[in-house]
């Protein structure tokens, strides 16, 4: 990646030092994300992207960011540039499944490929090509920025030991996690961001999904749940740069290029300072809360997630050919590179562990 990014910037920076004055001339574009700048991680890859825009087109490109305390509408994104109100949106593409089933399969798949096996697929294994034909009857591009990795699953009141405890089982989960535990039994909960931890801490509900330490801890629910069970819903779960068609068809190639070089280069460094800051907070989290437990769910509930999770792709599959083609470009991919994954980065975990 840093080798692609020094390439380009030594062509970016030429291409600049020969523009005619004409090609000098500064690019304004509208951003809007579905999330606030205070948010940890998540808030600080659109004032990154404009930072690399701007350093990389030497100021040719100019990026305003509104938040949704300026637009209103954190999941209304997607509309915005899809209609041309925004040249750009950053967002998770999972929020718009109702609009298009479709949209979720590039933020997160359950028993999915993880976050190294998703980006091989995308920029080399044909995932790109999927997505410009897929978006463009949406009138825009949808560029990879950045991930939050892996998520976890969860925080539990009470262990699960097996299938039978997910009956009944009060759970806040939202998207396509939600649907397959309500398959299952489970009563899926849609409960305000401010009210999770007393509900939690009341009973109202027995768990809930979030995302992982760097998001989890400063709501608390590890001093009211303390099992806090490994993942299967979100092994990876990728951000995007949506741009409309009309907006990047009018930059000069060059600009065109940046834009893309910075998306790449913020995504970066979203995945690496999620990783450093989860493996910090999760350290802070174990020493102020030693009681916590962290906890895999037995495999009759794994078997079971998984089948009904397969059930509903292959439902979505029958009635949407694009969905099909996507989906089994993605499993295709997923069968070679989880092989070579058993045998490199995990099996280095298994055989050195302490």
């Amino acid at each position: 990646m840093r080798k692609f990014l020094a390439t380009f910037l030594a062509f970016a920076t030429a291409t600049t030092l020969f523009a005619s004055d004409n090609d000098k001339k500064v690019y304004r574009l509208k951003l809007a994300t579905s999330y606030e700048n205070t948010m940890p991680v998540l808030g600080d890859v659109v004032a990154d992207f404009k930072k690399y825009a701007d350093e990389l087109s030497g100021g040719r490109l100019q990026i305003r960011i509104d938040t949704p305390t300026k637009h209103k509408a954190p999941f209304e994104v997607f509309d915005f540039v899809k209609a041309g109100q925004y040249d750009l949106a950053y967002t998770a593409l999972y929020y718009f499944k109702g609009k298009d089933p479709k949209t979720m399969l590039w933020t997160a798949v359950p028993f999915g490929m993880n976050t190294p096996e998703q980006h091989a697929w995308f920029y080399y294994g044909g995932g790109k090509e999927l997505s410009d034909k897929m978006f463009a009857q949406y009138n825009m591009k949808s560029i990879p920025m950045g991930s939050t990795g892996i998520q976890m699953g969860g925080w539990f009141r009470k262990e699960v030991n097996s299938l039978a405890d997910l009956q009944g089982l009060k759970v806040r989960i939202p998207g396509f996690g939600g649907e397959v535990m309500s398959k299952l039994g489970a009563s899926i909960n849609t409960i305000p961001t401010g009210e999770l931890y007393m509900a939690l801490e009341m009973g109202t509900i027995d768990a809930v999904e979030w995302v992982s330490p760097v998001y989890d801890m400063s709501l608390g629910f590890g001093k009211v749940a303390k099992y806090y069970y490994t993942g299967w819903q979100e092994p990876t779960a990728d951000t995007h740069l949506l741009v409309n068609n009309k907006s990047y068809e009018k930059l000069p190639k060059d600009l065109q290029l940046i834009l893309e070089a910075a998306a790449r280069m913020a995504g970066e460094d979203m995945l690496n300072k999620g990783f450093y800051e989860n493996s910090r907070i999760w350290s802070q989290m174990k020493t102020q809360n030693p009681n916590i437990e962290v906890k895999s769910f037995p495999k009759d509930v794994v078997d079971g997630l998984r089948k009904a999770t397969n059930e509903i792709l292959d439902a979505e599959a029958a009635k949407d050919p694009m969905f099909k083609e996507i989906l089994e470009s993605q499993r295709a991919f997923q069968k070679i590179g989880r092989e070579w994954y058993k045998i490199s980065d995990f099996a280095y975990i298994q055989n050195t562990a302490e």
